[in-house]
């Protein structure tokens, strides 16, 4: 059967027995062909190897013991079964669906043996989505989704549950590093392998903000060989992005280098009337850079650093209201227009030993961001002298610096034993000194200012630190039967010190608004899980669980609104999570269905307050949420090489209590529907793939998508009603060459994409096209 050109994995989850001597395995395809220059990963650990020309390869001296395999090679479908000779048959990539390898559990497992409700996208599917920021997998994801206030951070809410702060709700972690805060994380997306995003809360593992989940980004790692792609693209808008990646051994078995980097660029979407130009012109670079060394099979060392340097000369591409955005679209009205600047640096040392009696990782991370406004940005949203936001104080002001360290114990990766077990500690330390101005300029009467051309700067200066242990453990019985149990339990200690100044324009002193003044909190939190699986077949799986996660709370910071004092502490948001699910694939793994029903209860809801015009967000406890729905995603081939995916999530997440409160003013929550988060979201997507040579491979596909009705103010009275997008794709490949062609929102739907409480709106961006060209070494 012939092969079409792509890139796959396979996974084979196999048992091999092994002595100190190694043992050899054979790679081949169905007519009993060898696979050579296959890549050959051992799961859980640092080892990768390479098929010889007869496509064999051996397991180094390992501890004895049963390992998975992933194995990597052009053309063949992932796959799962378990053998006892060692001889592997791989399936074409049009005959057979891909098997899926997650770290759902900080450990790489088949997607279906993990009670979780887990949506996976490998690097394929990343590619076939033109997933280039986190932000795209709106949709994608059954029941996420990701509003876009344009200056690059998400919103990003799994089952009613959202992030509303700086600290998300959603926790994303890349190669294993949790990135802290909406500040220092690093949206962009390329050079990934994968992508495993858990819904429902995950706080025994991943602690601190995994209260609706997480989103778990894994970038491509080295093997024996040398890799290497270049991708230009190219579209409307003045769209530009290229990118590269390159991994080769520099000593053969022992050390690796890999880099990988990006440019993206365009005019953006909005033209500003005040000067007639265009107003969010962006362009951005980011590299991936990093070292292994392998001193033994069983020892590893990854320096890793990843750069992001994002310029955006139209930060807040916002209409004063829901309704003068969709009366003239992409256009606004602003006299102020600062470029944003913002660098974010994450690194990351990561030690690994793979043992006999335990395997170990220490991961020790630095993450910095510093972001401000080169000249002040307009705070009004008009044409006119009111308001304006200045932040541009030099470092370190607006320099935010975290420290992480996390030390882990866990059953080896070899072990037989029906009871597997995890451990570990966390650390983190936290540094945000912020300052920022609001400027009234000559027509701030007109926000009932008694005052004109004046700056009013607040200050404050907040450090966060904190510690976590965790402990989780798995029990195989009965055959059929896992049950899985863990506690975590986490301290954070939070100091903030405030102060305000009244700075008249040309003045250098002022006269202070709020003396120096500081405060401090401290809380626990306590993070337990429990899960049941049974397996009903071979290739089907149902599990109960219940999660409990939690967001960090704080102190509140200062701002003009008296009704609103500053170092005021909240606590804790906490969710409890019950799920029910069933995960299963049919037919020769030509068919997978993963089905999930949850209820979740929310406490001390997070509720937080935009603060006029400080353009600050206030955060208080109040109240309680419940949220309760289903999920559905299935993906079938139905003939070779022509593939079906569906994703349907359907959420409906309502406050049970609480009060808003704002300028003296208060509101009851309870019954109203929470924001950024529709109602049901629904994907179907059909591609055909087919081989038209030996060398030349074709695909046409395309993507449909729904979004049921949702609000943006927790008053529930700006709202979206439901709307629909629909993209394709068509490309065609020659042997290492790939050029295709891709339209989004073909139809032009207007909808918005983010709206502050106080009626600022941005629309979602309008019908795109372009064309992409890939050549790839391997």
């Amino acid at each position: 059967m012939k092969h079409f050109i792509g890139f796959a994995l396979l996974l084979i989850s196999t048992l091999i027995t092994h002595a100190q001597v190694n043992n050899v395995i054979k790679i081949t395809d169905q007519k009993g062909n060898p696979v050579p220059s296959a890549s050959v990963h051992i799961l859980n650990t640092d080892v990768f190897l390479l098929t010889n020309q007869s496509g064999e390869f051996s397991i180094p001296g390992l501890p004895k013991g049963y390992y998975s395999i992933e194995i990597s090679s052009v053309g063949f479908a992932r796959v799962e079964k378990q053998i006892q000779i060692p001889l592997i048959s791989l399936a074409p990539s049009a005959d057979q669906l891909d098997a899926v390898v997650v770290t759902a559990e900080k450990k790489e497992s088949n997607i279906q043996n993990v009670p979780v409700s887990i949506t996976a996208l490998s690097s394929r599917d990343i590619d076939a989505y033109r997933l280039w920021a986190s932000r795209d997998l709106k949709g994608i994801v059954s029941n996420l989704y990701a509003a876009d206030p344009g200056d690059g951070r998400n919103v990003i809410s799994i089952r009613g549950i959202v992030s509303t702060s700086y600290d998300p709700a959603v926790v994303t972690y890349i190669d294993g590093v949790p990135q802290f805060t909406l500040d220092t994380y690093i949206p962009q997306l390329f050079d990934v392998d994968h992508i495993d995003v858990l819904k429902g809360p995950q706080g025994t593992l991943y602690g601190r903000n995994a209260l609706g989940g997480v989103i778990n980004i894994v970038t491509r790692k080295p093997d024996d060989a040398l890799h290497a792609s270049v991708e230009l693209s190219a579209g409307n808008y003045g769209l530009q992005r290229y990118t590269f990646q390159f991994s080769a051994p520099l000593i053969k078995g022992k050390l690796f280098l890999g880099a990988a980097g990006l440019y993206e660029g365009s005019n953006g979407f909005y033209t500003n009337d005040f000067n007639n130009s265009h107003f969010d012109i962006q362009h951005r670079f980011a590299d991936n850079i990093y070292l292994k060394w392998l001193l033994n099979p069983a020892w590893s060392f990854t320096l890793n650093v990843k750069n992001l340097w994002n310029r955006n000369q139209g930060a807040f591409t916002l209409n004063p209201s829901v309704a003068d955005a969709f009366v003239n679209p992409y256009h606004l009205d602003q006299n102020a227009t600062g470029e944003m600047i913002d660098n974010t640096l994450n690194s990351s040392l990561m030690i690994r030993h793979s043992g006999a009696k335990m395997d170990f990782s220490s991961l020790t991370a630095y993450q910095s961001n510093y972001r401000y406004y080169q000249t002040p940005v307009d705070g009004d949203f008009s044409p006119l002298d009111i308001i304006s936001i200045v932040n541009n104080y030099g470092k370190p002001w607006n320099k935010v610096n975290t420290w992480t360290e996390e030390l882990r114990l866990s059953s080896p990766a070899a072990s037989v034993s029906p009871f597997k077990w995890a451990m570990g500690s966390y650390l983190f330390l936290q540094k945000v000194p912020n300052r920022q101005g609001v400027h009234f300029g000559a027509d701030a009467a007109l926000a009932g200012s008694p005052d004109s051309n004046y700056t009013i700067i607040n200050t404050t200066k907040i450090e966060n630190k904190g510690l976590a242990f965790y402990g989780q453990a798995e029990y195989s019985f009965a055959e059929k039967w896992k049950v899985a149990g863990g506690l975590r339990y986490d301290y954070q200690q939070s100091y903030s010190d405030v102060s305000g100044l009244y700075l008249p324009d040309g003045s250098t002193t002022g006269f202070l608004t709020q003396p120096d003044t500081s405060g401090k909190t401290n809380f626990h939190a306590l993070s337990p899980m429990l899960s049941l699986t049974y397996q009903a077949g071979q290739y089907a799986h149902i599990y109960a669980s219940y999660n409990r996660g939690y967001r960090t709370g704080g102190l509140t910071q200062l701002s003009s609104d008296p009704s609103q004092p500053p170092l005021y502490p909240y606590q804790p948001e906490y969710s409890n999570n019950y799920e029910l699910g069933f995960k299963s694939n049919y037919f020769n793994n030509r068919l997978h269905a993963n089905l999930a029903l949850f209820y979740a209860t929310v406490q001390d809801v997070q509720v937080p307050t935009l603060i006029l015009p400080d353009a600050i967000t206030v955060i208080k406890n109040a109240g309680g949420l419940t949220s309760k729905g289903f999920e559905a995603e299935l993906q079938g081939l139905v003939l070779p090489g022509f593939e079906i995916t569906y994703h349907f999530g359907y959420t409906h997440a309502l406050y049970t209590s609480g009060k808003l409160s704002s300028n003296g003013n208060a509101e009851e929550l309870d019954g109203k529907h929470q924001v950024f988060t529709p109602d049901m979201t629904s994907m179907l997507t059909v591609q055909y793939s087919r081989t038209l040579s030996k060398s030349v491979s074709a695909f046409i596909r395309g993507e449909w998508y729904y979004f049921g009705k949702q609000y943006f103010d927790l008053s529930n009275t700006q709202a979206q009603t439901s709307y629909q997008l629909i993209n394709a794709s068509t490309g065609i490949g020659y042997k290492q060459l790939n050029l295709s062609c891709w339209f989004r929102n073909i139809s032009g739907t207007k909808y918005i994409a983010y709206a502050y409480d106080f009626g600022a709106a941005r629309l979602g961006d309008p019908f795109t096209f372009g064309v992409s060209l890939k050549y790839r070494i391997r």
